[in-house]
């Protein structure tokens, strides 16, 4: 009965036939190589508070904890390795609880919760970045609970470990200072928030010792955690993004925030919940682009040669929404956004996360890939860095399109969120080559198919060549995503 509403309500307002438009081969803008990148929470890799099991919170946490996660295992090299080179970022919330093995007070400051991080969990971590070309953005300690403090941030620590990844000739190649500091408030009290202007005098010490003791890494900020509906959330005590960035002095490389379109049931607050019908709504979509161009017209106003990076976004915050994270109803943001993202000038997208959490794209248990690792790993086959103009004149089938991994081709991204097929007419491209289609058998199914077969890994490889080639018809599949691959 569901589905029969869920259909009634797309059969309003939509077209049975589409026209999309290719009028230049001029890139209106281009994204970073390692566009489509993910993260390692900080309580996956060091063992500390997680989601899995969690059936609440504590201060933006899980309530379990859980070991620390072996880089070394074979399954998982092969998984990421299919996902080609990527950034991945080191983070999540107890970034600012954490203690390092550099610490000299690090015995003094342990607790029975503590989390360290290990000297040979940061080897591995080098290791297992190296092996799989990734490149690492770490989260920094701020750790500044105590207001009275703020404004007065010591180096120390970070300096230390810094120091200690020079001399082992560890890169690495971004930096950021605390996680999600607008939302302090939520996470360790309303008395630990951090003033903007106090923010900013810790972030210029901050980037001052990240320029002498690591000269070759770039620096990202402010990492300001973005809500569905409500953006910064609570005004004057977290929309810190503006004045922030309006008295920091020293110049930044990256400008980050963070962004989930949707709230999974742990999460105590809910502005817009993680279910089937918001999913699919296209005016879920539409704050992402509202709260990036936000962000682009401060970082043009106070950092004019930053880039703009999603530093953190999943389907849903507190771990995802179990049964809808991990199925192939969540494809369809992901790839939206993908798309979108990468359209509205995003250099790079970090997906929270690479694995653990219902979010994850890879299951951590099981090592089994999650159905937005295929949406990721047809991305990174078939869409290139150049991004051109499309439109779609049906908010239902959401339409991309880049340049291909091949010069002289192209490939459309077609996102059909609704129960009926279309038939798409494609003006101004080349012939058309190959088509690559998702489809499941459910929406909340935790298998897909591609071109009607289910992906496997053969010999520790999958192909483009392993699915079944389909025909050159115009036809847009129900509850679809595709890759439609033309020349020029």
């Amino acid at each position: 009965m569901f589905y029969s509403r869920l259909q009634r309500r797309h059969n309003i307002h939509q077209n049975k036939s589409l026209l999309v438009n290719l009028n230049s081969t001029t890139p209106i803008t281009t994204i970073d190589p390692r566009y489509l990148s993910f993260s390692i929470d900080i309580s996956v890799l060091a063992g500390g508070f997680w989601w899995e099991g969690s059936e609440g919170t504590q201060r933006g946490l899980g309530t379990q904890r859980v070991p620390p996660l072996d880089l070394n295992q074979e399954k998982l090299n092969l998984l990421v390795k299919g996902l080609g080179s990527a950034y991945v970022r080191v983070g999540g919330s107890e970034a600012d609880n954490v203690t390092y093995f550099t610490s000299k007070n690090m015995n003094s400051e342990a607790s029975p919760n503590a989390l360290l991080l290990t000297r040979d969990m940061w080897h591995q971590l080098h290791d297992f970045c190296q092996r799989n070309a990734l490149a690492l953005m770490f989260t920094m300690k701020y750790g500044l609970f105590e207001r009275r403090q703020q404004g007065n941030w010591q180096a120390s620590e970070v300096k230390a470990l810094l120091e200690y990844s020079q001399e082992h000739g560890q890169n690495i190649d971004i930096c950021e200072l605390g996680n999600e500091l607008n939302a302090y408030w939520a996470f360790h009290g309303l008395t630990s928030q951090p003033s903007a202007r106090n923010l900013a005098k810790d972030y210029d010490t901050f980037i001052r010792c990240v320029r002498q003791c690591s000269p070759n890494s770039k620096v990202a900020g402010p990492g300001s955690a973005f809500w569905p509906r409500i953006g910064e959330a609570i005004k004057p005590l977290s929309n810190i993004s503006a004045p922030f960035l309006s008295y920091l002095e020293e110049p930044l490389d990256i400008v980050d925030w963070h962004y989930y379109p949707f709230q999974s049931s742990r999460s105590p607050v809910k502005t817009r919940a993680a279910t089937i019908k918001n999913i699919l709504s296209p005016s879920s979509l539409m704050d992402y682009e509202r709260y990036s161009r936000q962000l682009e017209k401060l970082r043009d106003q106070y950092q004019p040669r930053a880039q703009l990076w999603t530093g953190e976004t999943g389907s849903a915050q507190c771990g995802g929404q179990a049964k809808l994270s991990d199925r192939f109803v969540s494809c369809f943001w992901w790839a939206d956004q993908l798309g979108r993202g990468a359209k509205i000038g995003q250099k790079v997208m970090i997906r929270q996360s690479l694995i653990g959490g219902d979010y994850a794209l890879i299951n951590r248990q099981t090592l089994k890939p999650n159905p937005d690792y295929w949406v990721s790993w047809l991305w990174g086959k078939l869409m290139g860095e150049q991004v051109f103009d499309v439109h779609s004149n049906d908010p239902f089938v959401q339409i991309y399109c880049h340049s291909a991994k091949k010069v002289g081709k192209c490939t459309l991204l077609i996102i059909n969120m609704s129960a009926n097929p279309k038939i798409l007419h494609c003006n101004g491209f080349g012939a058309k080559k190959k088509r690559f289609e998702i489809t499941a058998d459910s929406l909340t199914s935790k298998k897909i198919r591609i071109n009607g077969l289910k992906p496997k890994f053969r010999n520790g490889k999958v192909k483009l060549s392993d699915f079944p080639k389909l025909s050159k018809l115009n036809l847009v599949s129900p509850y679809s995503i595709n890759f439609w691959c033309f020349t020029v």
